[in-house]
């Protein structure tokens, strides 16, 4: 592969685990556990390339809605991957962060999540998000909450708010923006997912299912990121 330019932050919306499951024969939670071990893979992978972010979209506000079966049995897959995490995150030093509502979680598994971030927070691997109980309006309404307490309070004037202040006030602060979404199995649209942080991220979609999705899918998509002539409000990226 020629020298490419390596996106610094690359989120992914893991789509098609069902679908892939389905297709097999198999239960959608069967789709699940295989689309956490390409999560794994794919982790790998991005941080081999350079890419020094990686945002996965594992848990929506919406999924909520879905059986109470599926729901079970994905936070029973959520617990599992937090304990693999910690022993990933070890190994490869790779520093984990948690964005969304965690207090809409079941409190073994804010542990869990308390635990992980804290044992990697000073690795300087792979910079790894997992976006669980995420929704990105819910995330927007979170941060206006909480700025609109400071102005009450009187510790912040209206006036004063910044882009740069509610940016650092969302889950993602400290954490730039995407330069790459990528979206699997053939769906094309954002799904509530970092709404704010989008704003000029370039967009890649493809027809694989999540749990096909791996190394050379990747660079795949990082190959048509370098094709694309990126702007960020009609100025070119130098």
């Amino acid at each position: 592969m020629e020298e490419l330019k390596i996106p610094q932050h690359v989120a992914i919306i893991l789509d098609g685990n069902g679908r892939w499951a389905k297709a097999k024969g198999m239960p959608r939670n069967y789709g699940h556990k295989q689309g956490g071990k390409a999560v794994e893979v794919v982790a790998e992978a991005a941080y081999k390339m350079g890419i020094k972010y990686l945002t996965v979209y594992a848990f929506s506000t919406e999924n909520w809605n879905r059986p109470k079966e599926e729901v079970d049995a994905l936070m029973k897959l959520l617990r599992n991957y937090m304990e693999n995490c910690l022993k990933n995150a070890e190994k490869n030093r790779m520093r984990v962060r948690v964005i969304g509502d965690k207090t809409g979680l079941d409190a073994d598994i804010q542990q869990k999540i308390a635990e992980l971030e804290e044992a990697s927070k000073d690795y300087d691997g792979l910079n790894f998000q997992i976006a669980i109980n995420y929704g990105g309006r819910d995330e927007i309404r979170r941060a206006v909450t909480n700025l609109a307490k400071k102005v009450k309070s009187g510790e912040l004037q209206p006036e004063d708010i910044s882009e740069d202040m509610i940016s650092g006030t969302l889950d993602t602060a400290g954490i730039p923006e995407p330069d790459l979404l990528i979206r699997t199995c053939n769906e094309q649209r954002i799904s509530n997912f970092l709404l704010w942080q989008l704003a000029y991220t370039e967009f890649y979609f493809t027809p694989v299912a999540w749990p096909d999705f791996n190394k050379e899918e990747l660079e795949k998509a990082v190959e048509a990121y370098n094709r694309r002539d990126r702007r960020y409000g009609l100025i070119k990226e130098e």
